[in-house]
């Protein structure tokens, strides 16, 4: 299977506008690329979900959303509020084999950190990616804290013997602090893997193609682009 899932270390670090960067990419180079998001909270029936996010980006995607909550909670808890059936990592799985069937590239999309509750048996993203074989990306903030949040995601990952890739840097900052600096090289010292990119803040905004040009730049080789970690890191001293 060519299944990549995208987890962050918490919520709001910019999980589905690296989702979208990577889609853009596979995308521009022909590949057929689905994008599922098993569990969308904090949203009504008729407002744009993470999905519609990626879809607005890359018109060529395929989507798809397991289930949607109202609240903006964790899955287990926004289900059970409203009484409905929870989202479970086998249920998760089978998608993703379903859709890997016509995609050459499947994208599965996180709800908040790696080890929010799906359900009330504590399944969680982790759960999906060991089922799937699948390795993992780790989106991450840019600034002061970050470092401690990466690295306990990291380590959940290698305990669970899940595959981890590397971290993309979900926004940075037009000018970032001296904190911000200093993270690029000590990312993926505490992380243990590469880091993957850093997407500019703001790119969220841009049209598709102005948007496939800045992922172009801002994911690495091993993403569809051509970010360098060491160049990054010379053009940001600390």
């Amino acid at each position: 299977m060519s299944v990549l899932v995208i987890t962050g270390t918490g919520t709001g670090v910019g999980k589905t506008v690296v989702t979208a960067g990577i889609a853009a990419l596979a995308a521009a180079n022909g590949q057929r690329v689905a994008v599922l998001k098993p569990a969308q909270t904090g949203v009504t029936a008729t407002e744009p979900g993470d999905v519609d996010e990626v879809a607005a980006r890359v018109p060529a995607v395929t989507t798809r959303e397991l289930r949607r909550f109202p609240d903006p909670l964790a899955p287990d808890t926004a289900a059970r509020r409203v009484g409905m059936p929870p989202v479970r990592p086998s249920e998760v799985a089978a998608a993703a084999v379903e859709l890997d069937r016509d995609h050459d590239l499947v994208l599965v999309e996180g709800a908040g950190g790696l080890l929010v509750r799906f359900d009330p048996d504590g399944g969680t993203l982790a759960d999906v990616a060991w089922a799937l074989g699948a390795p993992v990306v780790v989106v991450a903030e840019a600034g002061l804290g970050t470092l401690n949040a990466t690295a306990l995601t990291a380590e959940a990952l290698r305990r669970r013997g899940v595959v981890f890739c590397g971290v993309v840097i979900g926004s940075w900052p037009e000018t970032p602090d001296l904190a911000t600096r200093c993270n690029v090289e000590d990312l993926p010292v505490v992380a243990g893997a590469p880091l993957l990119g850093a997407i500019p803040a703001g790119a969220a905004a841009l049209d598709p193609a102005a948007f496939t040009q800045v992922a172009r730049a801002a994911l690495a080789p091993v993403l569809g682009g051509t970010f360098d970690a060491k160049d990054f890191a010379d053009t940001h001293p600390a």
